[in-house]
């Protein structure tokens, strides 16, 4: 269930619950993705679902009653030996903090541990403390760091190299 609480002394104030599922995420679910990143990203995203195909990642969607992604990440099975590579994490902004991310990560975990494998790993940049201290509350510890860059796509079309440096993460299942 995906609980939201305004809290506000409101008299338009009120508590929704809704529930929520978690399934691979298809291409036609692209369309509705918008709020995970530009069009550049979904692109990516497309293509890894081609890979989805092939059983070389899995890619999950956290949906609402009326099936659309709220939330959604790949796991890849050819990144790490041994182990499942958690990336492209994401919640809807306006649904951060409802426990979404929590179980995209619980489902990613336990199709990891159904390939066979006993170790998740992923990693965080480092200017995101509110989602490294997810993962460190989900049992996920550091044990290095590494830089990464992907290309990003500005409001009027064009592309920079976005480079950071991440923090690499691992759990054992």
């Amino acid at each position: 269930m995906l609980p939201c609480v305004n809290t506000e002394e409101d008299s338009t104030a009120a508590v929704v619950t809704l529930p929520v599922s978690v399934r691979d995420l298809l291409p036609q679910d692209l369309p509705a993705c918008t709020w995970s990143g530009s069009d550049t990203h979904l692109r990516q995203v497309e293509r890894e679902l081609a890979r989805a195909a092939a059983g070389e990642v899995d890619y999950l969607a956290v949906c609402t009653p009326a099936d659309l992604p709220v939330a959604k990440g790949g796991i890849d099975y050819q990144a790490s030996e041994g182990a499942g590579t958690l990336w492209q994490l994401a919640v809807m902004p306006a649904l951060q903090s409802c426990g979404l991310g929590t179980l995209l990560v619980r489902a990613a975990e336990q199709r990891i541990r159904d390939r066979g494998l006993r170790r998740a790993e992923l990693a965080v940049e480092e200017d995101n403390p509110r989602a490294r201290a997810l993962y460190e509350r989900l049992g996920y510890a550091a044990y290095g760091r590494e830089p990464d860059a992907w290309d990003e796509e500005g409001p009027d079309g064009s592309i920079r190299r976005h480079e950071t440096m991440c923090i690499l993460m691992r759990k054992s299942l």
